[in-house]
């Protein structure tokens, strides 16, 4: 088996700093966890976990070159992250090599997420055209009006582990392309690609104190939430965090976007191309190791012979998959994050067994010969899935795709509509009218037609809705340009040579 470029190891756990005022910081005496490649079971790192005085000097930096940033023109802002662009096109593999190397997933999906984080960058270099605002001439006599959108200030975010370079870039291009200075805290599980995307920056020409990391657990997210100089959060993580991200940031007066869980659905009609179908569903239920918020974990089959059909389909291909150590050519799924969370979905398989579904493919004695300590488990399909089971109310993330039979669209449609999740679903079908009217009617934030993780390309925006998303705006494109600006309204007259006197109404 070919090897794809990987980060070589060190002989020691190496220490992972913080990133602050365009610098990498060594880290002082105070709590550490350790990093671990997934794929062996090695500790690769030892982080730092910031303090509340820690945290305060990132701000205190982030606070310090919000000024110079601010007034800066949008276009030579935009300057910056063009260059930025470039070096990140240019190492895109090296990137990738190192989200592999602590995250886990397949070298070929690592560049998948950098490249969909590239995207976001090249929608926020058109800052300069974003941020126009809007005039109206002689909205009375004399009176002219016009809008401003301008900067929050220091603004952070706080990402999960599943997407350590790409969450990230839904936030900071854009907030900082809009005049705002950036504190990243990012998952303490990946921690490393944040510091490649800090150097790179500094190198495209940021000024320092723009964009900072600071590592950390709650302590450190406490410490971001309550500081008074940090205006707005941004959150990427589980529901029951996310819900703590936003009433906690809210009652400190902050502007918060917080997505939460989710529980993704594909609807399967009858009609619908069955081998398209199944190959759908194993990239969107297996891809990454299913460790992805827009993972298809439930397929709802509609009519008994759907869900038939499908189960033949997709049995052999789960028993199929190629899984290994990401950076390994030819895999198609790699380890899972930790051991513990390894555990934990295994547990949800013990489970599903328990409550009477039917394990068609059981992943949890797969012999994986790359495995070694690695955190690795095969694929799981469960077929007649209810309603009522922890399998299907609860996010898994991990590989294990259920099927839950349904007898009609209208009892399909319902069945999405009435879970606590709302972040992404599906339907794959042939008719038009089957497709509009679930287009229309699902309480979801994010639908495909016959495309399995409907994720939106980076000039349109990321957000789901229900228990999946805690705040009013969606991440990136235009929802991101309104969340990191604040809306001014500009009313102005000069004097002329004619004397209007004192007016007591409205001016009209």
């Amino acid at each position: 088996m070919n090897a794809v470029r990987s980060i070589v190891p060190a002989s020691e756990p190496q220490w992972i700093p913080h990133h602050m005022a365009g610098a990498r910081v060594p880290a002082g005496d105070g709590p550490t966890c350790p990093v671990y490649n997934p794929a062996t079971g090695t500790q690769t790192g030892v982080l730092p976990l910031a303090d509340r005085a820690q945290v305060d000097a990132v701000v205190a930096a982030a606070s310090a070159a919000l000024p110079g940033w601010a007034s800066m023109s949008p276009l030579k802002r935009a300057r910056v992250l063009f260059k930025f662009r470039e070096i990140l096109d240019q190492r895109a593999d090296t990137l990738a090599a190192q989200i592999t190397a602590e995250h886990g997933k397949t070298h070929s999906d690592a560049l998948g997420e950098v490249a969909r984080g590239l995207e976001v960058v090249e929608f926020a270099c058109g800052i300069p055209h974003l941020l126009k605002g809007e005039t109206t001439e002689n909205v009375a006599n004399g009176v002219d009006a016009y809008s401003l959108r301008q900067p929050l200030g220091v603004v952070a975010g706080i990402t999960p582990f599943n997407f350590p370079a790409m969450v990230p870039m839904w936030m900071f291009p854009i907030a900082i392309a809009c005049g705002n200075t950036f504190v990243l805290k990012p998952s303490e599980r990946d921690p490393s690609s944040s510091l490649l995307l800090a150097d790179w920056l500094v190198e495209a020409g940021l000024p320092a104190g723009v964009f900072n990391v600071v590592h950390g657990d709650k302590r450190a997210v406490d410490a971001l939430l309550e500081h008074p100089d940090v205006r707005a959060i941004s959150f990427v993580g589980s529901t029951p965090i996310a819900k703590y991200i936003y009433e906690t940031g809210a009652r400190h007066g902050k502007r918060v976007q917080a997505l939460g869980g989710a529980k993704n659905h594909m609807v399967v009609m009858p009609d619908a191309d069955m081998d398209q179908v199944a190959d759908a569903l194993m990239g969107a239920g297996y891809g990454s190791a299913g460790e992805r918020c827009m993972a298809i974990s439930v397929a709802v089959a509609v009519g008994d012979e759907t869900a038939d059909a499908l189960i033949k389909r997709l049995a052999p291909r789960v028993h199929a998959l190629k899984i290994g150590p990401g950076d390994l050519s030819g895999m198609d799924m790699g380890p899972l994050i930790t051991a513990q969370h390894r555990d934990r979905v295994r547990g949800y398989v013990d489970t599903g067994v328990a409550e009477g579904a039917e394990l068609v493919v059981d992943g949890r004695g797969r012999e994986i010969p790359q495995a070694g300590e690695g955190y690795f488990l095969g694929g799981c399909l469960f077929d007649h899935v209810k309603p009522g089971m922890r399998i299907y109310r609860e996010e898994i993330f991990g590989p294990v795709l259920v099927v839950v039979r349904v007898s009609s669209y209208e009892e399909a449609l319902a069945l999405v509509n009435n879970h606590e999740y709302g972040n992404g679903t599906a339907i794959f079908t042939r008719d038009g009218d089957a497709a509009r009217d679930y287009v229309n009617r699902v309480q979801v934030g994010m639908v495909g037609v016959n495309v399995p993780i409907p994720v939106p390309s980076a000039f349109h925006s990321f957000g789901g809705w229900k228990a999946s998303l805690f705040g009013d705006t969606h991440v990136y494109g235009p929802e991101g340009v309104r969340f990191y600006t604040r809306l001014k309204a500009v009313t102005t007259r000069w004097p002329t040579s004619i004397r209007a006197g004192a007016q007591f109404v409205m001016p009209h």
